[in-house]
């Protein structure tokens, strides 16, 4: 099956910061603020997101790779957003460009690669 993309696809997902999203309660780290994991999986979700609406029925994406920079600390209680651009589609593989801010600018940024597969026969791999 072949699969087209228009290229800047774009697709924003948004959180308001709650103490089980902290560093503290993900064990990444002993401060009470916004986790490196928790703004990953945002932008993991947002490239999700980003071309669901476009794969034919039961088909999916699957995260290969991601590489992201935490650059500001964000407390507690502040709405975060995390935003995937579509910078390129190679057949299956699906690039995105991944950035994070909150109300004071950016916090986050990176790359992260997603592969399109059947959810089923995915899942029928994984089965043990």
């Amino acid at each position: 099956m072949e699969f087209n993309f228009n290229k800047d696809l774009k697709f924003t997902m948004e959180q308001t910061i709650k103490s089980s999203d902290t560093a503290i309660s993900y064990g990444s780290g002993n401060l009470d603020v916004y986790a490196t994991p928790a703004m990953t999986a945002l932008m993991e979700n947002a490239a999700m997101n980003c071309v669901q609406q476009n794969l034919p029925d039961g088909f999916t994406t699957v995260g290969i790779e991601i590489s992201v920079k935490h650059i500001k600390a964000t407390p507690v209680g502040v709405k975060v957003r995390a935003e995937a651009l579509l910078s390129k589609a190679e057949g299956k593989k699906l690039f995105f460009k991944v950035e994070a801010y909150d109300d004071m600018g950016k916090i986050g940024e990176g790359i992260h690669i997603r592969y399109i597969v059947n959810s089923e026969e995915f899942m029928k791999k994984t089965a043990r």
